[in-house]
């Protein structure tokens, strides 16, 4: 009874620390993710301000909306997250990728990132007209 009095009076002393003295920093979370963290200033990987027009737009964030089919080539209508309404071409660059190509029910991006690891991938992203389940 004796030794647990004193364990927990010595638990007690230890966890509170002397007002003068700086406090031991706190252990890690071992929940925290050690790769992809988000630096402050930025959400979802992406800078808090992008650039105007095209160049801005990026292809995760996208809605497809329609497809025209001009003399000279075809034209995609899309969408971004504040409904603003673009015009894309094939071969015109976004903020993360190109328009690789237009069909009369589809869009396909080359879309440029890097891997949690810090290296550059590429991938092939087709963005539908009227998506099925589970497409976006």
């Amino acid at each position: 009874m004796l030794a647990a009095l004193l364990s927990a009076a010595t638990v007690g002393a230890w966890a509170q620390a002397p007002q003068g003295e700086p406090q031991q920093p706190a252990r890690r979370d071992p929940f925290d993710p050690l790769v992809n963290v988000v630096q402050p200033g930025q959400r979802g990987g992406l800078p808090q301000q992008l650039p105007p027009g095209k160049a801005g737009l990026v292809i995760s964030l996208l809605r497809v909306h329609g497809v025209v089919k001009a003399p000279s080539g075809m034209i995609a209508v899309v969408s971004n997250q504040q409904d603003r309404v673009y015009f894309l071409r094939e071969g015109d660059q976004l903020y993360d990728g190109v328009v690789e190509r237009i069909t009369l029910d589809a869009v396909v991006f080359r879309e440029s990132g890097k891997d949690p690891f810090g290296r550059p991938i590429e991938r092939q992203v087709t963005k539908r007209i009227n998506p099925s389940a589970g497409e976006s």
